[in-house]
């Protein structure tokens, strides 16, 4: 357990940043799995609707450093490739 004052200070700040983080998390999560239910459905208008969602959700995680910019660039891209197969598939 903490002793000085700062190492307490500094143990309220982490719980206080991790709450934050855990739930800007959980959002980022429910958002994804909208996305990815509407893809294994096929019903690509639905996962059109998602997509920006999820996008807006990703960059905003990322501009608050809960994730890595690039990670949130990455798994970005993995959703897009999978919309662009599945709009294709439905044409």
């Amino acid at each position: 357990m903490a002793h000085s004052l700062s190492a307490k200070k500094r143990v309220r700040q982490s719980a206080k940043r991790r709450a934050r983080n855990r739930a800007r998390k959980e959002v980022l999560k429910n958002e994804v799995k909208v996305l990815t239910a509407a893809m294994a459905k096929g019903d690509v208008k639905a996962a059109k609707e998602a997509m920006p969602k999820v996008v807006s959700e990703l960059d905003r995680t990322a501009a608050k450093h809960t994730i890595h910019r690039k990670t949130a660039s990455r798994r970005r891209s993995r959703l897009q490739k999978k919309l662009n197969v599945l709009a294709a598939a439905g044409k």
